[in-house]
C-alpha cells in the first residue's frame, strides 16, 4: 500500500536534472543543453518531455508590485522513453526562444546619452527582468511530475 502511494506521488520514481549554460547569447535565440533522467525504481515510463524558457519581468515596490510571465520558447518531446533502476539517460535539445526588448530597453541601447536615463528611470520604477529555463518529464502512473528549473543570464 505505501509502495502505491509512493509511485502516485512521484517518490523514488523519476528525477529530472536540466543542464543548461550558465549565460546564452540574446540575439543568437538558441540554447542548447540536456536533460538528465534518472530513478531509484523500476520499470519507469516517460511519455514526454517539455522544456519551456520564461521571462519573469517585475515593476514597482511593496503593495504597487506586479509580476508578469512571458514565455520566450517551448519545445516537447513525444517519445515514450522506458528505464529501470540505476540507469541514467540524457535527451540532448536545442530550442529557439525570442528575446523582445522594450521601446525604452532599445532607446538606451541606441544611443549612449540615454543610457543612464534610461537605467535611472528603470531602478526608480523597480524594473527587473530574470530569464529561466524549466523543464518537466510527464511520466505515466504519477500525479506529481518531477521538473526542474534553472535560471539563465541573456548576453
Amino acid at each position: 500500500m505505501f509502495g502505491k502511494i509512493k509511485k502516485a506521488l512521484g517518490i523514488e520514481s523519476v528525477k529530472l536534472e536540466l543542464i543548461i549554460p550558465e549565460s546564452v547569447d540574446k540575439n543568437a535565440g538558441l540554447i542548447t543543453g540536456f536533460i538528465r533522467l534518472t530513478s531509484l525504481s523500476d520499470n519507469n515510463i516517460v511519455e514526454k518531455i517539455t522544456v519551456e524558457m520564461i521571462e519573469k519581468y517585475t515593476r514597482g515596490r511593496n503593495e504597487n508590485k506586479l509580476i508578469n510571465e512571458y514565455p520566450m520558447g517551448r519545445i516537447e518531446k513525444k517519445e515514450k522513453i522506458v528505464f529501470s533502476k540505476n540507469d541514467i539517460i540524457e535527451i540532448p535539445f536545442d530550442m529557439d526562444f525570442v528575446f523582445v526588448q522594450s521601446e525604452m530597453d532599445k532607446l538606451g541601447e541606441n544611443n549612449f546619452l540615454t543610457r543612464g536615463l534610461v537605467s535611472l528611470a528603470k531602478k526608480a520604477k523597480g524594473v527587473k527582468s530574470e530569464f529561466s529555463v524549466k523543464a518537466e518529464a510527464y511520466v505515466k502512473g504519477t500525479t506529481l511530475h518531477p521538473f526542474d528549473v534553472k535560471p539563465v543570464k541573456l548576453i
